[in-house]
């Protein structure tokens, strides 16, 4: 009770430096009431007893990402398909489970949200997402800065409900403001008519995502609802969606300010007060400086992005020269927690390749890109356009398409992911890479959407024959990809909560020592063609294989050495 009552303060004062006193103690009433009634839920309470009210991650927990419609069966709702894979495919090779917005939404692959507490039927209901949840840690968006210009919010302002007048940021005239930070090239404000008259909205990703306007109280509330609804489904973790950009002041870029903070610092608090098991990912695309500044002093979020991992690795295997993976890796805070990600359902991030790698490498990228039939988007900034990210799957961005006879492609792309497999975090899995997915153009010409290049929806009955031939890419991948995480799994040293040291090597060659509670692991990855010689590891047994390692690295070679 004492610890629930500090946590009541501090979340009062976070209140008053985001409003002012007199709000927050209003607002600490409605907040209490409602945490508490949430805790009470039978699926937040059987949690915190399973996991005895703490954050618990080991080395066995490794995230799948997916859309809920990524894999699908003509008559089967796709969230019971995706359960079939993977207990038939997957079983317990990964821990948890992170499911793409499954919401009623109009555009932006589930990120235009209709109704945040709805399962789009055609996906299925909350039932399937609670079968889910006993099977895997559940990992679920919150998408905070926006609603569906389709949503009933918005609908509402349209219509001139006053309750929804100050839900959202707008304008009688249009405005240019050249300081905001714009992640897109479509215009900061969308003309829409309202009841009011003519009105000018701020849409930062689209004009069919409406933004928030977190000055209103009443939208903080809301979404902190939502936010608690998705504990009570049985969500483990939650992805603060864009969070870097909700909170907006006149003459800023209008990312990552202040009240930001202080909004991420109130939803730990939350956490801590209702499900302190569960965890909260901040997705804040930006540099490394600003991206872990959402740690706080412990009391932000407890999980940040590695955005710099995904080109650094492609710029590796380009190069043959892990140099910048080396001095990225020794300037990451060990005491910090990351999400290691190397293909998502977006883009390859650049805004952290940009401020790390030499000009003409980062001009290399866009080349291998082009080369690679991948794509790429831009930002709108004061000086004009700018890349933002590249859009093509992970398999082609490291295997070049043109190439029809290489005899490495599935070897180097799976040491490509035991990159991010063995640095210390914890890994998030495309279900794309996982299944060797290549370029999806035909996604690309049909919805002018460069992001569709990497989100192709795939028929059951043709990954079943797929997998069932022992020739397919698609079964070597996986089958490779299944065996490097059920070893990884066992190893303790590979806990998040251990340590990791880089050894010194051949710039060809990633020598990393994983320690945590007297178990030790070397890792060793080859991003060259090239056959290389370390004599001073032979004999020691290499996990992988369970033989012995004889001292020669292999092309695209994996070794964890015990």
């Amino acid at each position: 009770m004492a610890q629930q009552t500090d946590i009541l303060k501090r979340i009062k004062n976070i209140l008053t430096i985001i409003y002012s006193t007199e709000v927050a103690d209003r607002f600490l009433k409605d907040l209490k009431n409602l945490m508490d009634l949430y805790s009470k839920n039978e699926i937040i309470i059987e949690k915190r007893n399973k996991y005895k009210d703490r954050v618990l991650l080991n080395e066995k927990d490794t995230i799948l990402i997916t859309y809920p419609d990524t894999i699908y069966k003509k008559g089967e709702k796709p969230l019971n398909t995706l359960l079939y894979f993977l207990k038939r495919y997957i079983k317990d090779s990964i821990s948890g489970l992170h499911i793409l917005p499954f919401f009623p939404s109009s555009s932006d692959g589930g990120y235009a949200v209709i109704d945040y507490k709805e399962v789009d039927p055609t996906f299925g209901t909350w039932d399937d997402i609670q079968k889910i949840a006993k099977e895997y840690r559940l990992m679920v968006d919150c998408v905070m800065n926006h609603v569906s210009s389709k949503s009933k919010w918005f609908q509402a302002f349209l219509h001139g409900d006053k309750r929804f007048r100050d839900y959202f940021i707008w304008y009688d005239n249009e405005i240019d403001m050249p300081t905001v930070f714009r992640p897109r090239e479509t215009p900061l404000l969308t003309k829409f008519e309202t009841a009011m008259g003519i009105k000018y909205l701020w849409t930062t990703f689209s004009p069919d995502q409406i933004d928030l306007n977190y000055k209103n109280p009443e939208v903080l509330l809301r979404i902190i609802d939502i936010f608690l609804f998705y504990l009570s489904q049985g969500a483990e973790i939650i992805r603060l969606d864009a969070v870097g950009y909700i909170w907006k002041e006149p003459h800023t870029s209008c990312v990552n300010l202040v009240k930001t903070h202080q909004i991420v610092k109130l939803f730990r608090g939350i956490l801590e007060y209702t499900a302190p098991y569960a965890l909260i990912v901040t997705e804040a695309n930006f540099p490394y400086k600003e991206n872990i500044a959402y740690f706080g002093e412990g009391d932000e979020t407890n999980m940040v992005y590695n955005f710099s991992l995904p080109p650094l690795v492609v710029d590796a295997f380009a190069r043959k020269d892990t140099s910048y993976i080396r001095e990225e890796t020794k300037r990451t805070r060990e005491d910090l927690l990351f999400f290691d990600v190397l293909a998502t359902h977006d883009g390859i991030a650049l805004l952290s390749a940009k401020s790390i790698l030499k000009k003409s490498d980062f001009e290399n990228l866009l080349k291998i890109t082009k080369a690679h039939n991948g794509l790429i988007s831009y930002k709108a900034t004061p000086n004009g356009k700018e890349p933002y990210e590249l859009n093509i799957s992970y398999f082609d961005a490291i295997n070049d398409p043109n190439k029809i006879d290489d005899p490495f492609i599935v070897k180097r792309f799976i040491a490509s992911q035991a990159i991010m497999l063995t640095l210390k975090g914890l890994p998030g899995i495309y279900i794309h890479s996982l299944l060797g997915s290549r370029n999806y153009y035909k996604g690309v010409e049909e919805t002018k959407i460069k992001r569709m290049i990497n989100r192709e929806k795939l028929k059951m009955e043709l990954i079943e024959a797929s997998l069932s031939d022992v020739h397919s890419l698609r079964y070597q991948v996986l089958n490779n990809y299944l065996h490097l995480l059920n070893v990884r799994k066992e190893i303790l040293a590979f806990s998040p909560l251990g340590s990791r040291k880089l050894i010194e090597s051949d710039k060809r060659l990633l020598v990393i020592l994983r320690e945590y509670q007297g178990e030790s692991v070397l890792t060793i990855i080859n991003v060259s063609n090239d056959t290389l010689m370390l004599p001073e590891y032979k004999d020691k047994n290499d996990l992988i294989t369970n033989r012995s390692f004889d001292g020669k690295v292999e092309p695209y070679g994996v070794y964890f050495l015990k």
